[in-house]
């Protein structure tokens, strides 16, 4: 069986004030929307968990946008302290730079936006939300922090999916929590089986399945 035809991954540097980030693009044929993934808790574009709902997403018809949203000299001290991991005004400000670099690319500008976040990545990803309501059309978090988005909760409207796994009991109550901040429709998924990782077998797959799905019901679908 020949491979999906989801387009070439081609690196890319997303300007955020001075500092340059890098980034992973792929454009599949008639994309119907852009993905931008924020990564948290010490993550990076190299994430196999995200490029494996990146994978979906692609083979969907949806672009993605992988970044790192620390510099490498930043990831280097956090390695070290963990200080920047949980720095949300600055992933948050990099979300939205992301944001405003989709619109300036022609490969995806004018797509309607999706951000995607994990972990503490959730709470930027809602932060690009509520700071660019009129490109970002959905927010989907796994196993999120979307509490950390503060006063974010509450100005962001997006349509927000909040997937968390079922046996991760103290996330479940923390979105629970955040659900009723937020002015925008939310829904809360448990996958049963699930811890944070999601590391057990079948539940990543369901979670991006989760996500396509819900890119398909408010970006729309490839033509």
């Amino acid at each position: 069986m020949a491979p999906p035809d989801i387009g070439e991954r081609v690196p890319v540097q997303v300007l955020s004030g001075t500092d340059l980030l890098d980034g992973d693009l792929v454009v599949p044929p008639r994309a119907a929307g852009l993905v931008v993934f924020a990564h948290g808790s010490g993550s990076s574009r190299f994430s196999h968990r995200n490029r494996a709902v990146a994978a979906v997403l692609q083979d969907g018809g949806f672009a993605t946008l992988l970044l790192d949203l620390l510099t490498p000299a930043e990831e280097a001290i956090d390695v070290q302290t963990r200080e920047f991991r949980f720095d949300i005004d600055r992933l948050g400000r990099r979300v939205v730079a992301a944001i405003d670099w989709a619109a300036t690319d022609e490969r995806v500008a004018g797509l309607p936006i999706a951000t995607f976040g994990a972990s503490t990545g959730a709470a930027a990803a809602i932060i690009g939300a509520a700071e660019r309501p009129a490109q970002v059309k959905a927010v989907i978090a796994r196993g999120g922090r979307p509490d950390l988005a503060g006063d974010a909760l509450a100005m962001a409207h997006a349509p927000t999916l909040l997937i968390v796994g079922g046996d991760d009991d103290a996330v479940i109550v923390i979105n629970e929590h955040a659900m009723r901040a937020m002015q925008a429709p939310a829904h809360l998924e448990i996958v049963p089986g699930a811890t944070h990782l999601f590391e057990e077998p079948g539940t990543l797959e369901r979670a991006a399945w989760l996500a396509l799905d819900w890119c398909r019901r408010h970006l729309g679908e490839r033509p």
